[in-house]
């Protein structure tokens, strides 16, 4: 009895290994992120499950943050699903593909109020990224798929920004 407690508690561990609690985030919370975390290349990507070009970005988004860790670069993943996916489709889809990094839904619906906080020229299509380095005055939008290649080239210019 007491192997199949640990059996169970080990897939029960496993499982909720991909779990995470995707809080839900106001357009003024990413400004606030910004300011916390000053003195970091903040790579934030904003996607949706729905949106094929976002979802085949990610693993090169991932591999990246990963690498350039040590170098304090954080990757923030910005869901702008519909209301109605928050949270149990998100949550799904983010297990299935066992996604730990950070993640936020983005709790607004108006895009000529949110779109223009994040960046004046973004017009709300997806993918979109914002690559951020507040301590030097770095800041670069793409509103396009990003390969790993430019990613990083972008990446390494926000660090030497530091230069």
């Amino acid at each position: 009895m007491k192997s199949l407690f640990f059996i169970l508690a080990i897939f029960a561990m496993i499982g909720s290994t991909f779990a995470q609690d995707i809080p839900k985030w106001k357009a003024t919370d990413i400004d606030k992120y910004l300011q916390q975390n000053s003195n970091k290349v903040l790579v934030i990507n904003m996607w949706a499950t729905f949106c094929k070009p976002c979802v085949a970005e990610i693993p090169a988004f991932i591999q990246l943050a990963e690498q350039y860790k040590s170098k304090a670069v954080e990757l923030l993943l910005v869901s702008l699903d519909l209301p109605s996916h928050y949270p149990k489709k998100i949550a799904s889809f983010v297990k299935k593909n066992k996604f730990t990094e950070p993640m936020v839904w983005l709790d607004e619906t108006n895009a000529d109020y949110f779109c223009p906080l994040l960046d004046p020229k973004w017009s709300g299509s997806i993918p979109a990224t914002l690559i951020v380095y507040p301590k030097t005055g770095y800041r670069k939008f793409f509103e396009e798929e990003m390969d790993a290649d430019l990613l990083e080239k972008e990446i390494i210019a926000a660090l030497k920004s530091n230069l």
